[in-house]
């Protein structure tokens, strides 16, 4: 789904991304590992095109996506979270959910003042598909509250719910589960497997916590300095030694024995 050849991006004299190349499989729930600064985010702005980048290539389904826009990449299924949620905080989640197809004739002036009919049509489908949003993701208790107002875990959710929106054709979660507390997150993981399994969503995750990526993820990729270092199931990366030692800073053939 998701092809990146020999990738850069440079501010500067910084290499954030280094010659990354990595695929990310359709119908997979890969996941994206490293150290902090190891360029995983980085990535993923470039990838989703909030960053042209210096050099090299990306990929969506065969068709070359390079330095494509924010918008232009929507358009084409390519779906991005954030760390910290992007919600409208003033809206309601329903009418967070509401606003995220585009096209819909109501934004524009002529068609809301002499096509109303039109209009009324197309925003009963949405708050339909809306309503099919909230109760896939168990949210309805909170489908008219303020989403300025919801925990962090919920605002996540609300972001996942506004994936569903569209027709996406793959997702990039980065860390959904910072902050989250450990009920929430299991609610999470069972929308994005149910997503996964049921309507065919491919999903690259940004995760530090290991045991949510070892539920959800296979495979897993390992960044560090900005390039691939590994790549295999959650056990092996966690087994290898070069990730040993760009998380920890030693490797197991290097760690002293323990005196008792």
């Amino acid at each position: 789904m998701i092809r990146v050849d020999d990738l850069h991006m440079h501010f500067g004299g910084i290499r954030a991304v280094d010659g990354a190349s990595l695929e990310i499989a359709k119908g997979s729930i890969t996941g994206l590992i490293g150290p902090n600064g190891a360029g995983k985010t980085t990535l993923f702005n470039v990838i989703a095109g909030h960053y042209k980048p210096t050099s090299g290539h990306v990929y969506l389904d065969g068709e070359e996506i390079t330095g494509l826009t924010p918008h232009e990449l929507f358009a084409k299924g390519l779906l991005r979270t954030f760390q910290i949620a992007h919600e409208f905080s003033t809206l309601t989640v329903r009418e967070n959910l509401m606003m995220v197809p585009g096209g819909q004739s109501g934004e524009g002036l002529w068609e809301a003042w002499f096509k109303g009919a039109k209009v009324r049509a197309e925003e009963r489908d949405v708050r339909a598909k809306a309503e099919e949003v909230i109760d896939f993701l168990e949210i309805s208790h909170v489908a008219d509250e303020l989403a300025g107002n919801l925990s962090g875990g919920q605002k996540k959710l609300l972001e996942l719910g506004r994936t569903m929106m569209v027709d996406a054709k793959v997702v990039f979660l980065d860390e959904v589960g910072a902050g989250v507390n450990r009920t929430l997150l299991r609610t999470i993981g069972d929308a994005i497997q149910r997503l996964n399994q049921e309507r065919g969503y491919t999903f690259c995750m940004i995760e530090h916590d290991m045991e949510f990526i070892s539920r959800l993820c296979d495979p897993v990729i390992v960044m560090a300095e900005g390039a691939v270092l590994a790549q295999g199931s959650a056990a092996a990366v966690k087994a290898d030694e070069r990730v040993i030692e760009a998380y920890l800073g030693t490797g197991l053939k290097n760690k002293p024995e323990v005196v008792r």
